[in-house]
């Protein structure tokens, strides 16, 4: 009997053990949860200051080089190639033949209808000899020169094919791509693809510029082009189109065009930089990093860390200077705008200022 009390005394004594071991940690567990959701209640942000500081009015934008002329040239009638007369990577100039076609049949549509018309005409001649005697009537002689027209046209349409066979460059540029090759069928319908030609005398390079930067921007200005795989070289350009509405990013695209040099070391596709000179190269103003607004610039709002809270400030906002956002009105030098970490924040959230 004394054996059971005593195995009996022993399991209640390990099971409050055990209990007063998971009070314990549930305390502790409680303590740690209460720390972290007390730090978890700020948010970690960057800030800046806003202050007053010359900034240039320089700006630049960035884009792709595209050619001012390529053209897929295509087959207009249908036949064999037999000779092609030009490579890929090889310049040529307008009218030079590219390639030649087998020209048997349309040579011989030629004749026949050279011979059709020659007979049209000898037909409408004695119809114009008899009508002027009265053996034939002015129908008559109305549908000769019908047909007299008719074979004509149809003659002059078989010299234009017979000129077709000869595959003709219709701008100068270099041979992109070669699609053909010697014993090549070409079809018209659907044409079939047979070189693609590229001109980069001159090239064009397309960028965008928003509303403060496009109000002093004029057709013809002329602007500085750099390439990143040129560093030490400059290019010349000219602005040759501005847009009359904004794009859909509220900003207008702008077309400069770029004579390339003797070695035409540009090529369409690279990525190019416009270099804008402001008349005015310096100005005083007061600016904020541009990251410091709230979605974008146009919403004029920026949040402002005070004694670690967040605080939502509506502002006017002037001129985008690069990474820079000129402020007209909302916020004084000295104060702190928060840079980074906007999307977590609202109204009154308390913030956490990291390095």
């Amino acid at each position: 009997m004394k054996k059971y009390i005593t195995t009996g005394i022993v399991i209640i004594a390990s099971l409050a053990l055990i209990g007063f071991i998971l009070t314990k940690n549930k305390a502790e567990n409680e303590a740690k949860i209460a720390i972290v959701a007390e730090k978890n209640a700020s948010v970690s942000v960057k800030v800046a200051a806003v202050k007053t500081e010359e900034v240039s009015l320089d700006f630049v934008a960035n884009g792709n080089f595209e050619p001012k002329q390529e053209l897929s040239l295509e087959a207009e009638n249908s036949g064999k190639v037999i000779k092609v007369l030009a490579k890929e990577g090889d310049r040529v100039t307008v009218g030079q033949t590219l390639a030649i076609m087998r020209g048997d049949a349309i040579n011989v549509n030629a004749q026949a209808a050279e011979a059709a018309y020659q007979n049209a005409k000898s037909d409408y001649n004695r119809f114009d000899n008899a009508y002027k005697t009265g053996g034939v009537t002015k129908q008559q002689l109305d549908q000769a020169k019908v047909a007299l027209t008719n074979a004509e046209a149809n003659y002059k349409q078989a010299k234009i094919n017979v000129g077709d066979t000869r595959i003709k460059a219709p701008i100068s540029g270099i041979i992109n791509a070669k699609l053909i090759e010697p014993g090549s069928m070409l079809a018209a319908m659907p044409p079939t693809k047979m070189f693609e030609i590229v001109n980069v005398n001159t090239l064009k390079l397309k960028v965008t510029v928003n509303e403060a930067q496009v109000a002093n921007l004029r057709t013809g200005n002329n602007i500085t082009v750099t390439s990143s795989v040129y560093p030490d070289k400059e290019f010349s350009g000219k602005i040759t189109f501005i847009a009359a509405k904004a794009d859909s990013s509220l900003n207008f695209p702008v077309e400069i065009e770029i004579t390339n040099n003797a070695n035409n070391d540009l090529k369409a596709g690279m990525y190019g930089t416009a270099v804008f000179k402001s008349a005015q190269q310096k100005q005083t103003m007061k600016v904020v990093p541009r990251t410091a607004f709230v979605g974008s610039v146009s919403s004029n709002q920026v949040f402002v860390a005070e004694n670690g809270i967040a605080k939502l400030k509506t502002v006017t906002a002037g001129r985008i200077l690069g990474d820079k956002v000129e402020i007209l009105n909302g916020l004084s030098d000295g104060e702190t705008v928060i840079t980074t970490g906007q999307i977590n924040l609202q109204e009154g959230s308390k913030i956490e200022v990291i390095k």
